[in-house]
């Protein structure tokens, strides 16, 4: 029990209570997810006791202006709770508060209107409204007072009582009066920040490559100008991104060779990831691909096809990288002088040694030292980041590293390579990470897809995380698809790109590439150690699918978010069927995704009638948004049929017939 209150203290005490505001993250110590242009819900439940009216606002303005707040009135939903909505016109750190008084106009004007309905006599009321009227005259900022005098003068002149009623109630007294009018026991909440980032953070379509693959020739190291060739190919499959791995120079220090073998053969390329050589470290280009003039050419040439650049940060390092040499205090040395490689259980990475961020000479050299890499690769023109495993380097850099990249170019997107606990994953989100993978690999019956996607749009989870699903990784060849086939494909492909604005694929996901090491959900022949030529046309592809799944998504509001999923009933557990839809259901998309890759499956199902408002023997407009044939559906329990060796999936679009 807390400690009795003195009554000079519980006076003083405020009579309205401000509570359970969104978008909050951890009570404002981190900021809550905006994008730039998309309306944000800001709500709080205000109670007050008596029965009085309360008046309310959302206060908000630019994180670093201290100048004027800007206001929003906040508007009652019912059961006390208020809500506006705020639309960032620009990417920015906003704050906002919230404010709550007793509105003594209101309450007066509320009082009034039930007595005069009711016909009890008004007289005593209209003076205590007239005193009203003057006692906030008296009181009156310059701008207001001409409105309230003219108030007054009509108030005088109106003919009866009739009149005076009509004239206090009026949407242009109301006006004058909220503007003018007394704030009562006003009370301010904290002040709570906001994140607004472009769009891009929250619905954008991934490709990963390996710029050295890129090549006809399995003897013959990729360039950026190889990759160059390709970009038409990637922007007719609608991505956004073109994301790398890293460009940077390789370690011949324990180099690997093929499926990550301990010998490398003379002319094997290494793993990417162990960088740094005499020919440089993260700052520096692999010379087989190209140098800073062929970068700054490709990534011109990614904008002319409507691509951005990402890069992998990837905090590693071979024990050729110059700064084992330059900062050997960046590093924590054994008793023996050697230095401890890299593992991850049961994975030993031989070819790599990681830093030491709290070693003394790091503190904050290190620090500086990597932002400064960021900073360099965003001069270049790289505007997304990929991080690999930043749960396993300190929380507190990313904070500072993240906010200080964003403060400078706060275009820049961070995603999170971070395949661990849920709660580290949301913790990456609140400190300032745009978008993460996710567990999405790993959900593949109804029940887990639906329990995943519905968790993903409820809080925490919602303020703090976007989830971008990649179907695929080099590191990560999913057992579904090393048996699935290309049906499988199709239907990951699908659940991907209608679950999530965000949504990515390694290169080789479109040829249905899925041979694995035995037993593990890696590949055989990795890319990752050696050089991959690919047929980009090989039959069985399914270019032709995604190119159509990316070209929906751009087309359809309700699927540039994870936000908005709704499953509906469909009597098959191998079917999973939902819904995303705009706020005002002018975009409403349903999704049936058969989970067998094998067989036909059938089910009866129900068209959400009920969320147009339509009786369940309504008409509604369909059109199937793969082939763009339309129909309609009467009533509301319908049936399907889906056989994955045509098309796994249904989606169509929905809406309320004319």
């Amino acid at each position: 029990m807390a400690e009795p209150l003195a009554v000079e203290q519980a006076v003083s005490l405020p009579r309205i209570a401000i509570e359970s505001i969104t978008p909050t993250v951890e009570q404002g110590r981190c900021a809550a997810k905006a994008l730039q242009g998309r309306p944000v819900a800001l709500s709080a439940v205000l109670v007050c006791d008596g029965h009085g009216k309360l008046g309310a606002e959302v206060l908000w303005r630019r994180a670093d202006d201290q100048g004027e707040w800007q206001r929003l009135p906040l508007i009652p939903q019912g059961n006390d709770l208020w809500q506006a909505e705020l639309t960032p016109r620009q990417v920015d750190k906003l704050h906002f508060a919230i404010e709550a008084w007793v509105d003594a106009w209101a309450s007066y004007c509320d009082e009034l209107g039930k007595k005069y309905q009711a016909g009890v006599p008004v007289g005593l009321e209209l003076q205590e409204g007239e005193r009203l009227l003057q006692d906030t005259l008296e009181q009156a900022e310059p701008a207001h007072i001409d409105m309230l005098q003219e108030l007054l003068v009509d108030l005088a002149e109106a003919r009866d009582s009739e009149a005076r009623v009509a004239l206090l109630l009026s949407p242009h007294t109301c006006h004058i009066m909220a503007l003018a009018g007394p704030r009562a026991q006003l009370v301010r909440s904290a002040e709570y920040p906001l994140d607004v980032e472009r769009q891009l953070a929250e619905f954008a379509s991934w490709y990963e490559l390996f710029p050295r693959s890129q090549t006809d020739d399995v003897n013959r190291h990729g360039t950026f100008d190889d990759v160059i060739h390709r970009l038409p190919d990637i922007a007719r499959m609608g991505f956004d991104v073109l994301y790398f791995p890293p460009i940077h120079p390789i370690g011949l220090t324990h180099r690997k060779g093929p499926n990550n073998s301990l010998q490398a053969g003379p002319n094997d390329p290494g793993s990417p990831y162990a960088i740094g050589s005499e020919e440089g470290g993260h700052d520096a280009l692999h010379p087989l691909l190209g140098d800073l003039e062929d970068f700054h050419r490709l990534v011109t040439a990614a904008r002319a096809h409507d691509l951005e650049i990402a890069l992998d940060f990837a905090i590693q390092c071979s024990p050729d990288h110059p700064w084992l040499r330059e900062h050997p205090g960046w590093f924590n040395w054994r008793p023996d002088g050697s230095i401890r490689y890299a593992e991850n259980p049961p994975k030993k990475y031989e070819d790599i040694v990681n830093v030491e961020f709290y070693a003394e000479d790091a503190v904050p050299a290190l620090w500086l030292a990597l932002r400064d890499v960021v900073l360099f690769w965003v001069e270049q023109g790289v505007t997304l980041f990929r991080v690999d495993n930043p749960h396993t380097k300190p929380l507190p850099f990313w904070e500072w590293l993240i906010a200080d990249i964003r403060q400078r170019h706060p275009a820049v997107i961070f995603l999170a390579e971070a395949f661990t606990r849920p709660a580290m994953m949301a913790r990456l989100g609140k400190i300032g990470f745009s978008q993460s993978y996710t567990y999405f690999t790993w959900r593949n019956t109804k029940d887990e897809l639906e329990s995943y996607f519905t968790e993903l749009n409820q809080p925490p989870w919602r303020d703090c995380y976007r989830p971008n699903f990649f179907v695929n990784t080099p590191d990560i060849n999913p057992y579904f698809l090393q048996r699935s086939g290309r049906a499988g494909f199709l239907i990951r492909a699908a659940l991907a790109t209608m679950g999530s604005g965000l949504w990515g694929m390694y290169s080789g996901f479109e040829l249905c590439e899925a041979e694995p090491l035995p037993g593990r959900e890696e590949y055989l022949d990795s890319e990752k150690y050696q050089l991959r030529p690919r047929n980009w046309h090989a039959p069985g592809n399914i270019i032709g699918e995604i190119a159509r799944l990316n070209r929906i998504r751009r087309s359809n509001p309700a699927l540039q978010t994870h936000l908005g999923f709704q499953a509906y009933h469909a009597w098959n557990d191998n079917i999973l069927f939902f819904g995303k839809r705009t706020a005002d259901l002018s975009n409403f998309i349903l999704i049936a995704v058969c989970l067998d890759p094998f067989n036909a499956q059938e089910a009866h199902f129900e068209l959400p009638l009920w969320e147009f408002g339509l009786n369940d023997d309504a008409t509604t407009h369909g059109e199937d948004l793969m082939n763009g044939h339309t129909w309609l559906w009467h009533g509301k329990t319908q049936w399907m049929r889906i056989e994955p060796w045509y098309l796994p999936f249904g989606i169509w679009r929905i809406r309320p017939a004319a």
